[in-house]
């Protein structure tokens, strides 16, 4: 299929690129309609939680009105007087007008309320407590809080959830401009023209990327007129199609330019490629697809929508990759060759005699190479045994943030305070004295603890629930605050409560933070079953061998292991992170561990594919497992070095970024890749297969049935000397 698709492309390309062509005009108009209203900034877990159960009772209960609906907090501190003097209320008094005239739909002051916890402990602090109106603007409120912060002898700042929120887009797109487009794609295509050996060459599969990033794009945008995707999912596109579209059309035009070099004519070559490259390169995009299916189990908009974003681009790649590059090459040629650069020019990829004596080498002797290389690849994995999941708050963003000046000055004339409050609901009956008892027993607990604030407790008209708004200390996100909820619900209230007939349920910012990290250790394991089975199904058919699917998962598992522990020791226990300009914070996000393995599972994939696919092209032919392998990586090193290095580029740029969580993204993807395109292709992967001899190619003689269709070699001369190989033969034999 994959050979008459590229014959036909090449045979019309005018035609192949001109429906590219609209395809890619029709995507701009789609974005440019769409892509406003298909991204938030705010994320959802559509699973039913204790923290979600909570918000329900409570907007049952208290529906939301003027007096309760407040999402920030303005702090104005006076630097030469009291918050209550004549000059600094009539100012803060005009704050709050201007706020009101920016569409904030609420504003309470202490001016107005008299409510002493509105003052700050020395009186030269005040908070305004602002609700952002449908036609209000964080963008305004943050411009008129900075004009008054500009004025000598104040000093203000707004912090909270709309603020954070617009915070994070802030980031995340200026660690996209910085980080990928301005570091990943300049590097990769440098990076491209160096395996080429010419600049034409460099330059199609950065087009063949950006076209796929495109379409994806639009799609993207219109499953956003269906289901609510994040914001972030066009940080995972991006990456994620320059990683595939690079990678995809590297091994294609590798092959035509390998053909070319053994003297076939331009048609055949193509052919050639697109019969065996092409279909390597379908079932790499298959089962990056399945790897990225998994993410799509775990109940979580933002790990579904960085799914959705993946395997769109994936789609589009692979797409991309089986027409648009044999269209490219049916007009130019021989000119992809076109000015090629001196010294590392050249024509074809070729067998690395580099490589090939690496891998030789490690034949020799392969059982104390695998040894060696596992038990390397264990070590640096064994710190994944003290990993600490959960998220990085506001804690961690620069300064130069208004949420994060914000958070500071709160913190400061308002220690103990927070814009992010623990939620306690008791659903029982209110004026019950045993009710009554058991809050009061709860409140002197919370007394206890210093981070807890001093509970402010609100009972439901219908007298059916009682609410206790608890302030917490410090970062809401922090590991302190984290740790604090989970003694809360498993000590706190259990003994506070003991006997009484009450549901007590445990909500607000750090309990959905809690929840969201029991939530991905939970689905963990079970995207590592379905990944991992769909994956060995597929290898299975595309190999017709069920020792090289088992091989090549345990070989996956090792390099994700190994990225794990590199994470744990590098922001968790701080080792190197100064070198590197990363923070060390308390904890990994609780999605990266889930994220990390569904993406590095699917990349590797793409070279495990693509290795294997030559290694069994050469064993159809010439019968000699250990030549083919030598031969299969020597022929594919320099290739899947180079298509490494272009992913280590590409998420390098968003380790480079300010965001934690995509520093740790970032980096695990970079690591896990350096490792498997070095320790395992070059190590660990021949000394396994010259170990496992032909068994290497061993089908059970029920499924003896499934449809052989691997292309068996490259060309005519290569048919001449095929014997039929172990899989072929059937299993009577072994």
């Amino acid at each position: 299929m994959t050979e008459r698709l590229a014959r036909a492309s090449s045979r019309r390309p005018w035609l192949t690129i001109g429906a590219w062509a609209l395809g890619l005009v029709v995507a701009f108009g789609i974005i440019a309609v769409f892509i406003g209203s298909s991204l938030t900034s705010n994320s959802d877990v559509t699973a039913q939680t204790e923290s979600k159960r909570v918000q329900e009772l409570l907007d049952r209960a208290f529906p939301p009105t003027p007096a309760n609906g407040f999402s920030d907090i303005v702090v104005v501190q006076s630097e030469s007087g009291r918050a209550t003097d004549p000059g600094v209320e009539e100012r803060v008094k005009t704050l709050a007008t201007q706020l009101r005239g920016e569409g904030v739909g609420n504003v309470v002051t202490y001016y107005e309320t008299k409510d002493k916890r509105l003052l700050s402990a020395d009186g030269k602090a005040t908070a305004l407590l602002i609700g952002l109106g449908f036609n209000g603007s964080i963008d305004s409120v943050v411009s008129a809080v900075r004009r008054l912060d500009a004025e000598p002898g104040y000093e203000a700042a707004v912090t909270g959830d709309e603020t954070v929120n617009a915070d994070f887009d802030k980031l995340s797109q200026e660690d996209l401009r910085k980080g990928e487009l301005f570091f990943g794609a300049p590097a990769a295509l440098i990076i491209l023209v160096l395996v080429f050996g010419a600049v034409v060459a460099g330059l199609i599969p950065l087009l063949l990327a950006i076209v796929s990033i495109i379409v994806a794009l639009a799609l993207t945008a219109l499953v956003g007129q269906v289901f609510e995707l994040s914001v972030f999912v066009v940080n995972m596109l991006t990456g994620m199609g320059l990683a595939l579209g690079i990678d995809y059309s590297l091994f294609i035009l590798s092959r035509y330019r390998e053909e070319r070099a053994d003297g076939r004519e331009k048609p055949d070559a193509i052919a050639t490629a697109g019969a065996t490259a092409s279909r390597a390169v379908l079932f790499s995009g298959i089962a990056f697809v399945l790897a990225m299916l998994g993410m799509t189990l775990v109940p979580d908009t933002i790990l579904r929508s960085l799914a959705v974003g993946a395997i769109l681009v994936g789609i589009v790649s692979v797409a991309a990759a089986l027409t648009l590059i044999p269209a490219i090459l049916g007009i130019l040629g021989d000119g992809v060759n076109s000015l090629r650069v001196p010294i590392v020019g050249r024509t074809s990829a070729g067998e690395s005699r580099f490589w090939s004596a690496i891998v030789r080498r490690v034949m020799r002797r392969p059982l104390v190479s695998l040894v060696a290389a596992v038990v390397l690849l264990l070590a640096v994995a064994l710190p994944v045994l003290s990993l600490q999941t959960g998220q990085q708050g506001i804690s961690t963003l620069p300064d130069r943030f208004e949420s994060k000046q914000g958070f500071l000055l709160l913190n400061k004339e308002f220690p103990g305070q927070t814009t992010y409050p623990v939620q306690i609901v008791v659903d029982g009956d209110a004026g019950s004295p045993a009710v009554k008892q058991a809050v009061g027993r709860l409140e002197s607990e919370l007394a206890t603890r210093k981070i807890f604030g001093k509970p402010i407790v609100a009972t439901a008209p219908t007298g059916d629930l009682t609410a206790l708004t608890v302030p917490i200390a410090g970062d809401a996100d922090s590991e302190a605050a984290t740790q604090a909820v989970e003694d809360l619900r498993s000590n706190l209230i259990p003994r506070a409560f003991d006997g009484v007939d009450a549901n007590v349920l445990v909500g607000g910012h750090t309990a959905e933070t809690v929840d969201y990290e029991h939530l991905t250790s939970h689905w963990l394991p079970l995207v590592f079953l379905f990944v991992l089975g769909l994956s060995f199904i597929l290898l299975t058919i595309a190999f017709r061998s069920i020792v090289v699917p088992a091989t090549a998962i345990l070989m996956n598992l090792l390099s994700v292991g190994a990225a794990y522990g590199l994470l744990v020791l590098v922001f968790l226990k701080g080792y190197g992170n100064e070198i590197f300009g990363f923070q060390q914070v308390d904890s990994v996000a609780a999605w990266v561990p889930l994220f990390l393995f569904s993406v590095l599972f699917g990349l590797s994939m793409d070279y495990q594919v693509f290795l294997l696919s030559r290694i069994r092209e050469r064993f159809s032919a010439t019968g000699d497992n250990r030549d083919s392998v030598a031969f299969g990586v020597g022929s594919t090193a320099r290739l899947i070095t180079g298509a490494a290095l272009i992913i280590i580029a590409v998420f390098s740029g968003f380790a480079r970024g300010d965001l934690v969580m995509f520093q740790q993204m970032g980096f695990g993807v970079a690591v896990a890749l350096l490792i498997d395109a070095t320790i395992i292709r070059s190590v660990i992967v021949p000394a396994s297969m010259a170990l496992l001899g032909r068994l290497n190619w061993y089908l059970p003689s029920w499924l003896s049935w499934l449809p052989d269709v691997h292309v068996e070699g490259a060309g005519p001369r290569r048919r001449e000397s095929a014997r039929p190989s172990l899989a072929q033969s059937g299993s009577s034999s072994s």
